[in-house]
């Protein structure tokens, strides 16, 4: 399988790049990316594979696509490439739909066009909406997004559809919760904190903090791409979750505990508009039919990202980060 990876310099895109070379060696893998702030670094970084090749493009730019398409003869294609910082898309919506509904739909036409035969639309457990105290997200649950993002992400959603409904196209899509890991730009809850605590900086929290997310280690979430592509249903939505629900005031206090750094540090902010209380998604539907597990409780999978960041000092300190808001969602 010749696999066209968009949004690969990103940060779940980039740990999938390395979940599947090291899994399948052999597989021909090309990465699209545009290469945004949040594209940050070298593309090629922890690659070392002659059958990875890197493409600077924008997947809005249907004849970047067409040609990369034809040319490495692609016959799936696993899309992460979307703007995903909530703030961002509260300050300026029109850059999420551009790329993350118009990008979606080039990729679907090319695909059908080119007869691609597999085709995985990687989303957002935010395009639910907010549950209260109790509840889970299904696959059945209705599409309410609250945000910008949200509504960009749960768009694309809806053009998948739509191509599996009219044209038959080879398509899946899975929905996770809140990623954290690995290379994950420093704007999002997780890599914020322990970047702050390392350099010490406040940490800041929206409202009262009280707010809970599903929390999954990027590696469990690759693994259930790699399942989700290879025997997922044509046609199918599939919840990517691990059960590992926490509040941004637990997850700071787990930090600063473990980086020994002072309380004092810790600060509450002005909350965000339309900020959703509380998600939490249920993957009973991907454990039954393909057989997934995660790998990494969170408080493993917490302990090997604070690690990686004290020994990555090279990578984050060199980028440019905007602190537009302490997000906790997902990407």
């Amino acid at each position: 399988m010749k696999l066209l990876v968009t949004g690969g310099a990103g940060f779940i895109g980039r740990n999938f790049i390395h979940y599947m070379m090291a899994r399948y060696p052999e597989k021909s893998i090309v990465n699209v990316d545009k290469l945004t702030y949040a594209g940050s670094g070298d593309p090629f970084v922890g690659v070392d594979n002659p059958n990875y090749t890197f493409v600077n493009a924008d997947v809005c730019d249907r004849e970047a696509i067409e040609a990369l398409v034809a040319s490495h003869q692609i016959e799936a294609i696993v899309h992460f490439a979307a703007e995903t910082h909530v703030d961002r898309s509260i300050m300026t919506p029109n850059i999420f739909v551009k790329t993350n509904i118009e990008g979606t739909q080039v990729l679907l036409d090319v695909a059908k066009a080119y007869g691609v035969q597999r085709y995985v639309q990687v989303s957002t457990d935010e395009v639910y909406g907010t549950l209260g105290e109790t509840g889970i997200f299904t696959e059945d649950t209705p599409l309410a997004p609250n945000s910008p993002y949200a509504a960009s992400k749960a768009s694309a959603d809806l053009l998948v559809r739509a191509y599996y409904e009219t044209y038959g196209l080879n398509a899946s899509i899975t929905r996770c919760g809140n990623n954290y890991g690995p290379y994950q730009f420093p704007e999002k809850l997780i890599p914020l904190m322990i970047v702050h605590a390392l350099t010490g900086r406040s940490l800041p929290i929206y409202g009262d903090g009280a707010y809970v997310r599903d929390w999954i280690h990027v590696e469990d979430h690759c693994a259930a791409i790699d399942l989700v592509l290879h025997e997922g249903k044509k046609g199918e939505v599939y919840n990517i979750g691990g059960h590992e629900e926490r509040t941004n005031n637990d997850i700071v206090k787990q930090i600063v505990n473990a980086l020994r750094v002072s309380p004092s540090l810790i600060r509450y902010v002005g909350d965000r508009p339309g900020h959703d209380r509380r998600y939490a998604v249920d993957a009973t539907k991907l454990k039954s039919t393909l057989g997934w597990r995660p790998k990494y409780t969170f408080e493993e999978g917490l302990a090997q990202t604070m690690t990686w960041y004290q020994t990555h000092r090279d990578w984050w300190e060199r980028l440019h980060v905007e602190e537009v808001g302490p997000s906790c969602d997902w990407q």
